[in-house]
């Protein structure tokens, strides 16, 4: 340990698993330490099932109905990934692919008026959807082929919108949608949480309509995948490439102090022993005197022995609450997975709820959605502060990520991915420089 290293990771989460994997392929010398003895840090899976029971608190082993211990793998942090997404190509570029199996997520669903539907995600589903009237869905398709046809470099598809001033709130009143067409169309296809956007210049929710109608078209159940095994995967996948490419991995190291010389990172102490570095990635905990709380958010894992009603069965889905279905300023999200993605014993599956705190009662605000989940076996509830960075590295070379978000897919892992970059290397993240080199010597295991 007692070496020189360019940069030294401290967590095992996806955000920094996926960093060092880049950077050593980089060709930069990384050490990378979690005092943990597992990978994936707040993003981990955690097996077996008795495992997760000690890791709540909860009194006792699992009853014999849950199968056997080793068959499950629970997220700790519900997410999925779009099928054309930024962490899909990442995946795709650096080849972590091959060491996974992916699933495409059979359907996403939105809450109205106390029911659940499914999100009408191409103009015919549109039009034969009950979540609009006749002249309602005659508009929407309208809207979506206006997003289909926008391109930013050609005025001809415009429509007298500009994206850069004209808000989204503008839009919906030219194509004359009704309220709960705006709630589907902001939540359940643009994914945004709150209401903000509204009044925010249109082209971020474009561009964010057209990721998730390409997602649709690469698969058509839904604009989602799900890694076989849980998303524990994940970060082990960029481990590995880190490791093929000369980085060294620690688990269970005590980190004892964060050494600095004159304001700036020089190296890490653990165990009595101090590695040196010129630049240091971490996640919020291991430096809490330099990130604020940016707010809570609670998240329910909940085991059920049936699939949830109105999904015609399905084995794997997403339902998204609308804030203003249920009085609140944020969506409530639910993942349900399964034992069809081998992260749960036959027979049974796994629901997460999730969303941001807004009260000082925050199970009574997820209860829309523990209501749609009935009957539920057993409940793991977490409320966990979110963080993010004072401390921007640029005196320091310290580089924080942030917390994981509610929101149910990684486009803001893979940002906040894309920014710590930019601030430990000084250049703009670039998807080419992440691909395997192909005459390396460390290219294959």
């Amino acid at each position: 340990m007692n070496e020189e290293y360019d940069l030294i990771v401290l967590g095992t989460g996806l955000t920094e698993c996926i960093l060092s994997g880049i950077m050593s392929v980089n060709g930069k010398k990384v050490l990378h330490m979690d005092r943990n003895s597992y990978y994936g840090g707040e993003s981990a899976s955690i097996t077996p099932l008795e495992d997760l029971y000690k890791t709540f608190k909860l009194p006792g082993s699992p009853p014999e109905c849950m199968g056997r211990g080793r068959d499950w793998n629970v997220d700790l942090i519900p997410k999925f990934l779009m099928a054309n997404g930024q962490l899909v190509k990442m995946l795709m570029y650096t080849d972590v692919t091959r060491y996974m199996d992916f699933k495409v997520i059979e359907g996403s669903f939105v809450f109205k008026a106390g029911k659940i539907y499914k999100v009408p995600s191409t103009e015919t589903e549109a039009l034969s959807s009950s979540l609009m009237g006749l002249f309602e869905k005659r508009r929407f398709k309208k809207l979506l082929s206006f997003i289909a046809n926008y391109d930013e470099n050609d005025s001809k598809t415009f429509e007298g919108v500009d994206a850069k001033t004209t808000t989204m709130r503008d839009v919906y009143k030219k194509f004359d949608l009704g309220q709960d067409v705006i709630d589907f169309t902001g939540h359940a296809l643009a994914l945004y949480r709150t209401d903000e956007y509204l009044d925010q210049p249109c082209l971020e929710t474009i561009n964010r309509i057209k990721l998730y109608s390409e997602s649709l078209a690469r698969y058509g159940k839904s604009p989602y995948l799900y890694p076989l095994y849980g998303l524990g995967e994940l970060p082990q996948g960029f481990a590995r490439l880190s490791a093929i490419y000369g980085g060294t991995y620690m688990l269970n190291k005590p980190i004892e102090e964060i050494v600095m010389e004159n304001g700036k990172v020089v190296g890490v102490k653990s165990e009595g022993e101090v590695a040196r570095c010129k630049q240091l990635i971490c996640d919020p905990s291991y430096v809490p005197d330099r990130v604020t709380k940016v707010g809570k958010v609670i998240r329910v894992i909940c085991i059920l022995n049936h699939p949830i009603k109105n999904t015609n069965d399905a084995n794997s889905c997403q339902i998204i609450i609308p804030q203003n279905q249920v009085n609140r300023k944020s969506d409530i999200y639910v993942c349900m997975i399964s034992y069809a993605h081998n992260v749960a014993a036959q027979g049974k599956y796994i629901a997460i709820v999730s969303t941001t705190v807004e009260t000082s009662d925050p199970e009574k605000e997820i209860v829309p959605a523990l209501e749609l989940l009935e009957p539920i076996e057993q409940k793991f509830v977490s409320i966990s502060d979110m963080y993010a960075p004072t401390d921007f590295g640029k005196e320091s070379q310290i580089f924080i990520s942030r917390t994981y978000d509610p929101t149910t897919h990684f486009e803001t892992t893979c940002d906040d991915i894309k920014d710590i970059y930019h601030r430990v290397t000084g250049s703009d993240f670039n998807f080419e420089e992440m691909k395997r080199k192909k005459d390396d010597i460390f290219g294959e295991e």
